[in-house]
């Protein structure tokens, strides 16, 4: 609040907002961690996965004796005690083509933390048809990467969304996740904190969001990339027009 170029106008702005992160994972774990600090007001947690031993390396929000727990239970535990003051709502069945829409009807921004394709694809097509935007991060071994999808800068802009930068699905098995090519520990959190970092920006309309961008961070060189991308009607058709179709 003592920010000037924040203040009490962006915190109540942070208070008002309703923002659904999928995946309460690698990624997951500092988005909600940081989000739920600074204040907001309504934090969606939709993950179907129990906590593991081999997550707490990177997985930071849980304890060994959370093993085998739902991961959105626990997390909802954790913040609460991090923040009483905030609204969190927990989605314990997997996200489908079937309850995706309806899930995301509560909120006004969306962060992305899976690690699957599958759930990559079909969140960002919701959010397409749905007008939502889409906060983006993606880890792998030593590399991770940050955007934010379908967030028109003007009016005029068609904004970019994920398809543009990958049009279709790998094949399956073609990309290894973190779990079977394995992830230095602090990188998630590195990754994490920028997708949190954009979101407050999102919401308080402050600094320059990665919108239409997608930045990519080495951890072994501390290298960062900033790509351009640019929205194409072709990839919009591979988009279901539909919330029907997109259900079927």
């Amino acid at each position: 609040i003592i920010l000037p170029e924040f203040g009490e106008a962006a915190q109540q702005k942070l208070l008002a907002a309703r923002v659904l992160v999928a995946g309460a994972g690698g990624l997951g774990c500092p988005v909600l961690q940081y989000l739920a600090a600074a204040g907001i007001g309504t934090l969606g947690i939709a993950d179907d996965d129990c906590v593991a031993l081999n997550n707490l390396h990177r997985q930071v929000l849980y304890a060994v004796q959370d093993i085998g727990k739902q991961k959105a239970l626990c997390a909802s535990r954790s913040l609460g005690l991090l923040n009483p003051d905030i609204r969190i709502n927990t989605y314990t069945e997997r996200l489908t083509p079937q309850n995706t829409l309806k899930i995301l009807e509560d909120y006004d921004w969306v962060i992305d933390g899976t690690d699957n394709f599958a759930s990559r694809y079909m969140i960002n097509d919701a959010c397409v048809i749905m007008g939502k935007p889409l906060v983006f991060g993606a880890i792998s071994q030593f590399e991770g990467q940050v955007a934010v999808f379908n967030y028109p800068t003007n009016e005029q802009e068609q904004p970019a969304n994920y398809r543009d930068l990958f049009p279709v699905p790998p094949k399956e098995d073609e990309v290894l996740n973190c779990a079977e090519a394995g992830v230095l520990g602090v990188l998630p959190g590195m990754i994490g904190t920028m997708m949190a970092n954009e979101t407050i920006k999102l919401i308080t309309a402050i600094g320059e969001p990665l919108a239409n961008c997608l930045l990519t961070y080495n951890a072994l060189n501390n290298q960062v990339f900033i790509l351009n991308i640019a929205a194409s009607p072709k990839t919009r058709a591979l988009i279901p027009a539909t919330k029907n179709e997109f259900e079927h």
